[in-house]
């Protein structure tokens, strides 16, 4: 069936709406978007908007490959209209982890999943048994995983506590018990719980 005089038919006009990766403008780029780059998915990691001069402004990228998971630099014009990924994001609750990799269940219909290393990337000493976390699928493979924006750990090593430390005290390195090491304020100790921001690997507040 086509439309009277449009020359277009319908079902193939809806395909290519619905097919059609959505664009967006350079200057609308955020940290943490995934577009389209020579055909393959990266997520932009950080960004900034230069105007040098006279020149014409660009945005200068830092990206992250997600199938190979290099790191790279790259600029484009302020003017240019970027692919979006078309990206399905489903919750996940992880199981365990073992030398074939993370393992992970659909909370939705309760299938389980390996991820690989290529797919964990940095997140890997974060993700614990029982944590829900977001994972990214690209043509029915996942490609990444969303942390939470905050986990409660407990300080398992770190220098004792100066009594002249306050609030506004400088920073020391503490172990947590995932074995990842944050900065935490100097009045922090070993044996307290300290909610972490495991996206940028900062320490936040002590838990209540």
């Amino acid at each position: 069936m086509r439309v009277r005089g449009s020359g277009v038919n319908p079902v193939c006009f809806r395909w290519a709406r619905d097919y059609l990766p959505a664009r967006m403008k350079a200057t609308d780029i955020r940290k943490g978007h995934v577009i389209m780059m020579d055909g393959q998915p990266v997520r932009v990691m950080d960004f900034t908007h230069r105007t040098p001069g006279n020149l014409r402004a660009f945005v200068q990228l830092r990206l992250r490959n997600l199938v190979t998971g290099n790191t790279f630099d790259t600029r484009v014009s302020a003017t240019d209209f970027l692919d979006e990924a078309q990206l399905d994001t489903k919750e996940f609750q992880v199981l365990y982890r073992d030398g074939g990799g993370v393992h992970v269940m659909d909370l939705q219909n309760y299938e389980q999943h390996t991820l690989d290393e290529d797919t964990v990337l940095d997140a890997g000493p974060w993700l614990q048994p029982e944590m829900v976390v977001q994972v990214e699928w690209l043509d029915g493979r996942p490609i990444a995983i969303e942390l939470p924006s905050v986990v409660e750990l407990d300080v398992v090593e770190t220098a004792p506590v100066m009594r002249s430390a306050t609030k506004t005290a400088s920073s020391k390195p503490a172990k947590l018990s995932n074995g990842v090491t944050v900065q935490v304020p100097d009045f922090v100790n070993e044996g307290d719980r300290v909610r972490v921001d495991p996206r940028a690997g900062t320490y936040l507040e002590r838990a209540k």
